[in-house]
């Protein structure tokens, strides 16, 4: 190499490193005057289910804190993936995040091939709440007004039950409760929580393992019947309705996972920690946190750090439980 080239070579390699330098200062400066416009919040479900619901009300308790409107975008389809692939390909600025229920965790096992790498394309902000339970529900025109009853007609003939989709948490419930209970439904998958709670309303199928948020008002109509709740515990807001365990499925509880938020990889760590605060912070609001508590979900938010360490082991925790329950990927 002569002394020119060498030199030019040289001042290639300044050019290149102000470049780079320059680009990450600005993106400093962009993180630390965060936000200056409406945020994007990708909700990768449709309209009416809980995960929709918790997220606009969490929402609302965030904007005042953050200064700006959080926009809810509904992306709903095959089980979150369509909303997380927009999620993934989104600039790392913090003007999209996502809102998605434990579903994202599941679905590495439930699909051979995905759009996207669950560790790899994102960065987990936080678990604003953990379900810790979901309500067997049938039809108001089922004969079974008890599990021990389900249990026996299904035994007796095929039922139909629906679910948000295959390998959504509510679908492993399902399929983990019959297991244990010895019988075989046929399951009906549909885009959401929302459509799969209006199948049963309809008739279109005859049971559903709901969230309670949104199976509760239809069951204090009576729309709806629940049987069980599949919590540890009774749920406070339905006090008469029996765990699946009192219920006659013996040892049988199973918790409805995470809700939690999500940001594009390579957001900056400033930006993810504001996000965490505005929910802690929300969280913390008396009203907000009664009205998670009611329909089953206890208020959480692990700090990012802890939150990113427990998603990796909740890929592989769900992983096993869809071997349990006999799933084969699509």
């Amino acid at each position: 190499m002569t002394l020119l080239h060498a030199q030019r070579h040289v001042q290639r390699a300044l050019l290149l490193g102000l470049a780079c330098s320059g680009s990450v200062a600005l993106q400093a400066a962009a993180a630390q005057d965060w936000p200056t416009r409406p945020i994007r919040l990708i909700m990768p479900f449709p309209p009416g289910g809980a995960t929709d619901a918790n997220a606009r009300a969490l929402a609302k308790e965030m904007e005042p804190l953050l200064g700006q409107q959080l926009v809810v975008d509904n992306r709903g389809g095959a089980n979150a993936i369509i909303g997380s692939d927009i999620l993934a390909k989104a600039t790392p600025d913090g003007y999209t995040l996502m809102h998605v229920s434990v579903a994202f965790a599941i679905n590495p096992s439930t699909h051979k091939k995905l759009p996207f790498d669950t560790v790899r394309d994102f960065t987990p902000i936080t678990n604003p709440v953990v379900g810790q339970g979901s309500l067997l529900a049938v039809h108001p025109g089922l004969t079974a007004r008890t599990v021990k009853e389900l249990v026996a007609l299904a035994k007796k003939q095929q039922l139909t039950y629906s679910s948000p989709g295959v390998g959504n948490v509510l679908h492993l419930i399902a399929e983990a409760f019959s297991q244990r209970a010895g019988i075989r439904m046929l399951h009906v998958p549909y885009k959401g929580a929302g459509p799969a709670l209006v199948a049963v309303l309809g008739g279109e199928a005859q049971v559903m393992v709901a969230p309670a948020l949104v199976a509760m008002p239809h069951v204090k109509s009576q729309k709806l019947r629940a049987l069980g709740y599949s919590g540890v515990k009774r749920l406070e807001s339905l006090p008469d309705v029996p765990t699946i365990a009192e219920a006659g499925v013996t040892g049988f509880h199973m918790d409805s996972g995470w809700h939690a938020w999500f940001a594009p990889a390579k957001t900056p760590h400033s930006i993810v920690q504001r996000v965490y605060d505005a929910i802690s912070k929300s969280l913390q609001q008396p009203k907000l946190r009664e009205y998670f508590l009611a329909a089953g979900y206890q208020p959480t938010a692990d700090p990012p750090a802890v939150f990113q360490k427990n998603f990796q082991s909740d890929i592989r925790r769900w992983a096993e439980l869809v071997k349990l329950a006999k799933i084969q990927p699509e």
